[in-house]
């Protein structure tokens, strides 16, 4: 079974280095030729099914790589991680080393609490390992979603700070897991979620 993420192209949004989160935007022209880049990249390889973030951006892009080649399935686990009070606001003011510190757990000016940001992403792994057994399976999403579940399908401690400086997840990024579903839902089933959010 294969797993490939793709983060949706660049934004205006992006290029102006603001914080976009839950807020929705559209492509811009940059975007759209990162897509069609893409999209001759991984024209040969085959996917079973494609799971797309609802929002406009990672929607684009998903029509972008594969058309109607694939059914593609809206899931709202897939979004960006929500940014509060930092939405349209300049990326400076986003410490990642903060927000992403697991045991920190950090809700601050309505950032989206990264454990929140896991279990969202493991119940979504979970369902499309159980429900797509040995298929092939395209996820567009969103960076800190993508950052997420490249954790987890890397079987990553899910422990200290979370954030690697040194792991790019560049608009249009695209990676590609080969993963056995007992081995991943076994190690998934480590992570007692709901415990550690209540701590």
């Amino acid at each position: 079974m294969k797993i490939y993420l793709v983060r949706h192209g660049q934004t205006e949004e992006n290029y102006q280095h603001k914080i976009q989160g839950l807020t929705n935007t559209f492509l811009n022209d940059t975007g759209r030729r990162q897509c069609q880049k893409l999209r001759q990249e991984i024209f040969s390889l085959s996917f079973d099914v494609c799971y797309v973030s609802p929002l406009i951006r990672t929607v684009e892009t998903a029509m972008i790589l594969i058309g109607d080649r694939v059914e593609m399935i809206p899931d709202k686990r897939l979004v960006e991680r929500g940014l509060g009070q930092l939405e349209n606001q300049d990326m400076k003011l986003y410490d990642p080393f903060k927000y992403w510190d697991y045991e920190g757990n950090c809700g601050d000016l309505g950032v989206e609490k990264i454990q929140d940001i896991f279990a969202r992403s493991m119940d979504f792994l979970k369902y499309v390992l159980l429900k797509h057994e040995g298929e092939d399976i395209l996820i567009v999403t969103h960076g800190a979603v993508f950052r997420a579940l490249r954790c987890l399908l890397l079987k990553q401690p899910l422990k200290g700070n979370l954030f690697d400086p040194n792991v790019k997840i560049d608009n249009c990024c695209f990676q590609e897991f080969s993963v056995s579903s007992d081995d991943l839902l076994h190690s998934l089933s480590l992570n007692d979620f709901s415990k550690k959010k209540d701590e």
